[in-house]
């Protein structure tokens, strides 16, 4: 048996369903844990969906954790220490330590703001990952299905 966990976490247009945070006295509507979900050791990612005008209300850093946001849909703004950025589908921003951020959807954004945050902490990754092994003599697991 492998090593594996799957699950679905919907379309992006279905993440506004989720209800969800790290403490139950600060979740909301629009935020899936994923990490709280699959055994995850040195990333998590939230999924996350904010409608118009709404915005994370708070300020946060991290002292040891480094997130990056990918941005899937909608118009929105981070605040980042003392910058606002301007955030879209196709946006990634990478937030080191210690930096302050929060981020809004846009009032006249076209719909919801819509995106992953992927948090890593742990070594440093190498530019060239050098702990990989590839199998050219391994057949590809869909080999002899027809149109599949």
């Amino acid at each position: 048996m492998s090593d594996y966990e799957v699950i679905s976490i919907g379309a992006p247009d279905a993440w506004r369903e989720h209800f969800g945070g790290f403490d139950p006295s600060r979740s909301r509507d629009g935020r899936r844990v994923v990490d709280h979900e699959l055994t995850m050791q040195y990333i998590g990612m939230t999924a996350n969906a904010l409608l118009p005008g709404e915005e994370a209300g708070y300020w946060h850093t991290h002292s040891h954790v480094e997130e990056l946001y990918v941005f899937l849909a909608g118009h929105g703004q981070m605040g980042l220490d003392e910058d606002v950025v301007d955030v879209e589908a196709g946006t990634v921003i990478r937030v080191a330590q210690n930096v302050w951020r929060t981020w809004r959807a846009r009032p006249d954004s076209d719909g919801e703001l819509r995106w992953l945050c992927i948090r890593a902490g742990g070594e440093q990754l190498p530019h060239l990952p050098n702990d990989s092994s590839r199998g050219p003599e391994r057949p590809m697991p869909w080999a002899g299905q027809k149109n599949q």
